[in-house]
């Protein structure tokens, strides 16, 4: 019987003790850029040179890792705070909280990049949901200049609870998507004028034609996400840093682009079919534009003498996939939808056939909980499932390549009869099951992969990751990886979210005074990493509340240590039909990095290794 593994987490006494931190007598300056949804093997010289070349002159971190879930806000919060998911309750773009959220539309499972539901989310934790500082607040604590500019939700993310909502507040100059809106983080004064000096709006403009997804009949968007995102440069490097320079002090600056995630998601390339999927021309235009505002940062660095004394680090929050929507044993599937194409998976297809399967009837928490008739899907793909939907006996939060489940009453028997339904779905690949709940065959344990810590909010009781292969004629797989996804999105279009290692291998690079000139990483690196090693940067003083945590990137500093890595792979027992729940990782120490998980066959990066697995945990 397999067992849950314990980290003992290097990171922590990393963070613990203060010799661990830099002591430099002055910090340098620190630019996190963000390329969203970047896959590591599409950065080449051609296809986005800025990007290439801080990887090919700094240092590239070859051997890169999302955290599963892979999304936007769960990796987020990994490269903000520089914990693991368990720790900071991000389980991914969409949460059960375990209370009615108004700003995101009454409902219990808000998606949460939106500014106001943040607000909302931190109130009802507390004051902050996170329950773990992150580096741009203890940044700006420590007397740095701080701003966050870029994608709605994770950029606000970075500094939540710092609004400058009332007088004498302070807080990090904050712009995303709704800046100038009722929604938006306010602007100080300072950055009003500041604005307008340099003949910028004080409100953002829209995404236009980029955020148009289409439908099952219309194709979605051809046009990366140029406009807004030239505005958001263009603040950076005509404001925000020639500001920073004036106070003469060190500075933090996050940049998310939200391009490639954007016109990845929204492509209208290839719909309803799997190639070119996500590797057509409006992919690699998003790829391109986010490549041109790290171009334009790093020229303003040069213009206003700031290059020599800043370090960037380039990191992309997670890989991306082409959506597949085929299935041959659900039987949503085989229902007839007005927005769906015949023998298509629908939106909520999880928390339907679910329904189906354990004989639960279903509600929609999106639609003020009205019970989903048949023929018909829950609005967002979200699902409360029992007798009285206030009072729910399951609830599905849908995301995309992996959803979450949770039990509410923490009932043993659910969660047995749920996880045979899920066996018994050609689109499940891999299960983890909270540990309280026992041993289930066929599962691994949250524990194993950092899922469950210190978090505030609601853990989990089943997470879900779902199939994934390589798209015909593919020579690297990271760059095809074709996913189920159970999303609002089309068979053709992008997503991300799964345990595939086309959505774990995101890239990472780094360059400037405090990196390692022309090094090439081989050591498994990850997104919380990212967080714990800004932190060590900037001498920050950390105090953790939970244990999860990243390491510091010591190889990868002039002088730095190199220590040794390790793989490995674990096996839960199997289940009654002999599948497997199987984590391909590597170690470097204690510290576990995770590459792929699922059932072999379903899963990519699972297929070269599973003749040869040995199971390291019985």
């Amino acid at each position: 019987m397999r067992r849950p593994l314990v980290l003992l987490c290097a990171g922590l006494t990393l963070l613990s003790s203060g010799a661990a931190f830099a002591q430099n007598a002055t910090p340098h300056n620190l630019i996190l850029f963000i390329p969203d949804g970047l896959r590591s093997l599409k950065v080449t010289p051609e296809t986005a040179p800025a990007m290439a070349g801080v990887r090919d002159k700094g240092v590239n971190f070859k051997n890169s890792h999302s955290l599963f879930p892979t999304f936007t806000m769960a990796n987020g919060s990994a490269m903000a705070t520089g914990h693991y998911l368990g720790d900071t309750g991000t389980f991914s773009n969409t949460i059960f909280t375990g209370y009615t959220s108004v700003p995101a539309g009454d409902t219990v499972v808000p998606f949460i990049e939106n500014d106001a539901v943040l607000g909302d989310i931190d109130e009802h934790f507390n004051g902050d949901y996170l329950n773990e500082d992150t580096i741009l607040k203890l940044a700006r604590k420590a007397g740095y200049s701080t701003a966050a500019i870029g994608k709605l939700g994770p950029t606000y993310l970075f500094d939540h609870t710092g609004c400058p909502c009332k007088p004498g507040a302070t807080s990090s100059i904050v712009i995303d998507d709704s800046t100038g809106g009722k929604a938006g983080v306010p602007l100080t004064d300072e950055i009003k004028d500041a604005l307008t000096k340099a003949g910028l709006p004080t409100a953002t403009p829209s995404r236009g034609d980029n955020g148009k997804a289409g439908d099952a009949k219309t194709p979605g968007t051809t046009s990366a996400n140029v406009a807004q995102q030239a505005y958001m440069a263009d603040v950076a490097t005509k404001v925000v840093l020639p500001m920073f320079k004036a106070r003469n002090k060190p500075f933090v600056l996050v940049f998310w682009s939200r391009d490639p995630d954007g016109s990845q998601h929204n492509h209208g390339d290839s719909l309803n079919t799997i190639t070119p999927g996500i590797n057509g021309p409006t992919s690699m235009a998003g790829i391109k534009n986010a490549d041109d505002n790290l171009a334009a940062l790093r020229k303003a660095l040069d213009d206003l003498g700031l290059a020599a004394s800043t370090n960037i680090m380039v990191q992309a929050d997670h890989g991306f996939s082409t959506i597949s929507k085929e299935s041959k044993t659900s039987s949503s599937a085989q229902v007839s939808y007005d927005d769906t194409p015949k023998d298509f998976l629908p939106m909520g297809f999880l928390a339907l056939d679910l329904a189906k399967a354990l004989d639960l009837p279903l509600f929609d928490p999106n639609d003020k909980n009205a019970a989903v008739p048949a023929g018909k899907h829950p609005k967002a793909g979200n699902g409360v499932l029992g007798k009285d939907p206030t009072k729910p006996d399951l609830v599905v939060a849908t995301n995309g390549g992996s959803d979450l489940i949770y039990l509410p009453n923490n009932d043993k028997k659910l969660a047995r009869r749920t996880v045979k339904a899920l066996l018994a779905q050609d689109y499940v690949s891999g299960i983890f099951v909270d540990d309280k709940l026992g041993d289930i065959p066929g599962t691994l344990p949250l524990s194993v992969v950092n899922l469950d810590g210190k978090a505030v909010t609601p853990h989990p009781a089943i997470v879900v990751n779902f199939r994934s292969y390589v798209a015909p004629g593919c020579d690297a797989p990271s760059n095809c990886q074709v996913e189920v996804a159970d999303t609002v999105l089309r068979q053709g279009q992008g997503m991300h979210g799964s345990f595939g290692r086309g959505d774990t291998y995101n890239f990472m690079a780094a360059i400037g005074p405090d990196f390692k000139a022309g090094f090439v990483d081989p050591l498994p690196v990850s997104n919380a990493d990212v967080g714990i090693t800004a932190a060590r940067l900037l001498d920050l003083k950390v105090a953790p509340k939970g244990k999860l945590i990243g390491r510091v990137m010591t190889e990868a500093m002039p002088n730095g240590a190199t220590p040794k890595a390790s793989s490995d792979v674990v096996k839960s027992d199997p289940a009654a039909g002999g599948l497997r729940t199987v984590l391909k990782q590597q170690r470097v120490g204690q510290q576990r990095y995770f590459d792929a998980a699922g059932f072999p066959g379903r899963t990519v990066g699972l297929d070269d290794e599973a003749p040869k697995q040995k199971a390291a945990a019985k």
